[in-house]
């Protein structure tokens, strides 16, 4: 066997390897407090914002206010939000898992914080609290000649 070709081959294997357990790492169902407050990442059935994607979007547009220090400098991406769905459907736990700054974060988190109650998340037949991550787009407008 050819040394390069055996070096490859070892490299492949182990890069392989490293995705393969990094899935296992980052695919488990659940987080485990009690059995009453596990916190689940995968359902059969996930929560669902009252009326849908389309209602969920066009209220954070709704609700979203361009923080000015972000106009002023220009400051557009993305805020990445996590929070729980509770078993009753009111959102808790919101936290942000990467921000972009300039008053953006704050507004998103504030916006997911006043969301109504959610149709809670389903396992077995019975609702559970579920992790959702939500992108919040911040864009400005472009000036049309």
């Amino acid at each position: 066997i050819n040394p390069k070709k055996h070096n490859i081959m070892k490299r492949f294997l182990l890069l392989l390897s490293a995705i393969f357990l990094t899935n296992i790492a980052f695919c488990q169902n659940e987080v485990k407090v009690s059995d009453d407050d596990a916190i689940f990442f995968v359902v059969e059935v996930q929560p669902e914002f009252p009326g849908g994607l389309d209602s969920m979007y066009a209220f954070i547009q709704k609700n979203l206010i361009y923080p000015e220090k972000a106009k002023a400098e220009g400051i557009e991406g993305r805020v990445f939000i996590t929070f729980t769905i509770e078993k009753d459907g009111s959102v808790s736990n919101v936290k942000i898992l990467r921000g972009i700054g300039g008053g953006c974060d704050e507004v998103a988190k504030e916006v997911v914080e006043k969301m109504p109650k959610w149709k809670p998340g389903t396992q077995r037949g019975k609702p559970v609290r579920v992790q959702f991550n939500l992108p919040i787009k911040f864009e400005l407008e472009k000036d049309k000649e």
